[in-house]
């Protein structure tokens, strides 16, 4: 295990331990042993970061577009040179099969690289005046300073989406990693301090959450909010932020819905599905989760939806033959356990695993349920994990109905053969992404994020970058 370092915070443009010495130690999911060290930061190292973030922004704020975008190019770059040690460190650190590691880090240079370009291009615009020798100008300048709170499921991805933007708008920013999957997260911010950007600009730092946000968010100096986690979480960080009036991006939990039709390729929709359903063993906000299946083609699709989840291999995600790796941590076997309890209590079908994989380490069996009561918990609460259930629809209203019934509004899925109907689909369906008949959501340049209780604003997009910018209005006379 001495491949995987001791984890240090960053402040200031310096590595180091927390001022306390206060550390927590890192798990391997897949044995449960004890790897490394994380340092945890105190109220001093918060305070640290969001005053060298005020400074940080004050040089970077002013250097040029042209100038952040080579840096951020740079940084690009050196990640890509080092993916596959990156892509090591996450599977050792959150489970997940190396190729789906590797994959991430890769995406997440291509993240860096869209950004880069347009923030090259956040252009402002002259409005026609109603006087003569009138000039009304809108530029767009970065907010300030940004705090950016992200989860353990996606170490890279997460991040990089709030960094990137955050860099490419010109503002600094202070980290708030996951403290499961502290390596990854280092790495990334090491690429770019190895490409240049200077001391200050970006800060990293882990420790207690609550105590970090609620400090960071009141700070008279962080201008911006950027969180991805749960729903319940976001709430109450979204409602400490309207306090102090600072802007949000908050891209909470979801619970998609995939609506099959009869006349839907049934073949491609399973084989399609499973690997987007069991892609981090499920611990994905848009994974898809609510199986809705029209009548016709209903058992069709779960014996071929089941015969594609059996052939996953469940195994150690440095295990080049794993196809799944483990529940990132123990709360999630757990919360597994729960749900299928209870579902089989409401007298779900379970027609596929069901239980934890016997020995050391974080596993849990593909799961189906077909034919789930929508009183089940695992049909109100999202199970973020390995899960999928499945139950029959007879008509497009009854479908629409369902996937609308709860608060969750993130992402959702369709197949059918009619133009009409996935026209009428993707109109109907209250969810922020609407993918039909392929998997079509998280590229850099496509907007990502929810509506109704998972969140608001964007990570993609130009829609992204405008969160970090601020339009001003300048309306000047003509001068002698």
């Amino acid at each position: 295990m001495n491949e995987y370092p001791d984890i240090q915070l960053h402040i200031d443009g310096q590595w180091r331990a927390g001022a306390s010495g206060r550390s927590l130690p890192v798990r391997n999911p897949a044995s449960g042993e004890v790897m490394a060290q994380m340092a945890c930061a105190d109220l001093d190292d918060i305070a640290q970061a969001a005053d060298s973030a005020e400074r940080g922004f004050a040089v970077w704020s002013r250097t040029s577009a042209f100038e952040r975008y080579k840096t951020m190019r740079k940084a690009a770059q050196l990640l890509r040179e080092r993916a596959d040690h990156v892509a090591r460190l996450m599977t050792m650190e959150q489970g997940k099969p190396l190729a789906e590691a590797r994959m991430e880090v890769m995406a997440g240079a291509d993240t860096i690289d869209w950004f880069a370009e347009e923030g090259r291009r956040a252009y402002g615009r002259v409005i026609p005046a109603r006087q003569q020798d009138v000039y009304q100008l809108v530029v767009k300048e970065p907010v300030g300073p940004v705090a950016a709170f992200t989860p353990w499921n996606f170490p890279i991805n997460q991040i990089v989406r709030k960094l990137a933007a955050a860099l490419a708008a010109g503002c600094s920013i202070v980290v708030k990693a996951p403290e499961e999957t502290p390596a990854s997260p280092a790495a990334l911010i090491t690429a770019f301090i190895d490409a240049g950007v200077p001391g200050g600009v970006v800060n990293l730092i882990y420790g207690d959450p609550a105590q970090i946000s609620s400090y960071l968010i009141a700070h008279p100096v962080i201008r911006k909010i950027s969180f991805t986690g749960s729903t319940v979480v976001g709430k109450q960080l979204a409602s400490m932020a309207g306090l102090h009036m600072k802007r949000m991006t908050m891209e909470l939990g979801g619970h998609a819905p995939v609506i099959v039709f009869n006349d839907a390729d049934v073949a491609l929709a399973a084989k399609t599905m499973v690997a987007s359903k069991f892609r981090n063993a499920g611990q994905v906000c848009v994974s898809p989760t609510r199986f809705l299946v029209q009548e016709g083609v209903f058992r069709e699709f779960v014996t071929q939806f089941v015969e594609h989840a059996r052939k996953l291999k469940v195994g150690n995600g440095l295990d080049t033959a794993s196809n799944m790796g483990p529940l990132a941590n123990p709360r999630r076997v757990s919360a597994m356990q729960s749900l299928t309890d209870d579902a089989c209590a409401h007298n779900a079908q379970l027609v596929l695993g069901g239980k934890p994989l016997v020995g050391a380490g974080n596993y849990w069996e593909p799961t189906v349920l077909t034919e789930v009561p929508l009183d089940a918990r695992a049909m109100i609460d999202e199970p973020f994990g390995p899960m999928a259930l499945i139950n029959p629809f007879a008509s497009f209203d009854d479908a629409v109905r369902e996937a609308n019934r709860l608060q969750a509004g993130l992402a959702a899925y369709a197949w059918t053969r009619s133009a009409r109907t996935a026209q009428q689909i993707g109109a109907a369906v209250q969810a922020g992404m609407v993918s039909i008949n392929h998997l079509g959501l998280g590229m850099p340049e496509t907007p990502f994020g929810g509506v109704k209780d998972s969140g608001y604003g964007s990570e993609g997009g130009t829609e992204a970058l405008e969160a970090y910018l601020n339009p001003k209005f300048i309306s000047q006379a003509g001068l002698l």
